[in-house]
């Protein structure tokens, strides 16, 4: 993100020198780093707040840390706009900046006391202003294409094992399989591995002894199977972006590779100046 949109204004034909200082200044890694260490301190003061006996004796430091702490984030996103401007909106990373900035200056009581409670979203600033985190992100954006086939296949085989579990064991277990909705839920419940054995699978072969061949292979197949494309895709697509070049790296790469040449012909042109000047008789 900061990159980027360093490079867009960068690319611009006529920028004035203060926009371009300011960008540089709050795209820094001084800058960045105060306003990672702010959101890990917002995120320890929201996770204090959630405590009654501390928010009764702290809560007014609380709130103080967490008013500074909203308005040092303001600050930066009113540079980023005074510096950027229209630039500032063809990213999606300052779109989630904005909104979660934005959600915090709602007003905390009658009906937007719900979205107050967002507020607790300025955590996960974490994913915009750390290239890690951007990376994974990333990573499973790109990845969304190729997972929608495992989802459609995932989707049929649960639904064709819903039907199925309705129809046999709906009679005995309505509370776990009486609808295709309770069923769809309790192989759901069954895929994650979560109490699928004592829960549900061993009650039910005490009135259907074979049931088991039903569970076992829905278990191998949405467990073992489709859940692990998922990550297949996911770290097949991390590995991807990993091997593509980073940009910054490589305007670097050419900036040097041009400062080098220009060095070269001043060389040349110096060494050909001398060569041709005037000889004595």
């Amino acid at each position: 993100m900061s990159e980027s949109d360093l490079q867009r204004l960068l690319a611009q034909p006529t920028v004035r020198p203060w926009r371009v200082a300011g960008a540089r200044w709050v795209e820094s890694t001084r800058v960045q780093s105060v306003i990672v260490s702010l959101i890990l301190l917002n995120a320890v003061v929201l996770g204090l707040e959630t405590d009654a006996s501390l928010l009764a004796r702290f809560g007014v430091w609380l709130e103080l840390l967490d008013g500074l702490c909203l308005f040092a984030f303001v600050v930066e996103l009113g540079l980023k706009l005074a510096v950027y401007r229209s630039l500032f909106w063809r990213s999606g990373w300052n779109w989630f900046d904005a909104f979660v900035v934005g959600v915090a200056l709602v007003p905390g009581a009658g009906a937007w006391s719900v979205l107050r409670s967002l507020r607790v979203l300025r955590v996960m600033r974490l994913l915009t202003v750390m290239p890690q985190l951007r990376k994974v992100v990333a990573a499973f954006l790109h990845a969304i294409p190729g997972l929608s086939g495992v989802m459609a296949v995932m989707a049929v085989f649960i639904y064709t094992a819903g039907v199925l579990a309705t129809m046999l064991f709906g009679g005995t277990h309505p509370q776990w399989f009486g609808s295709l909705g309770k069923s769809l839920y309790s192989l759901f419940q069954i895929m994650t591995l979560e109490s699928w054995s004592m829960g549900i699978v061993r009650p039910v072969m005490e009135q259907h002894p074979q049931a088991w061949a039903f569970f076992v292979p829905y278990i191998i197949l949405a467990t073992f199977t489709i859940l692990n494309l998922f990550i297949g895709i996911i770290v097949s697509t991390m590995q991807e972006l990993a091997a593509l070049p980073d940009p910054s790296r490589r305007d670097q790469d050419v900036l040097a590779t041009l400062q080098k040449l220009d060095a070269n012909i001043r060389e040349l042109r110096a060494q050909v100046l001398e060569a041709s000047g005037p000889k004595a008789d």
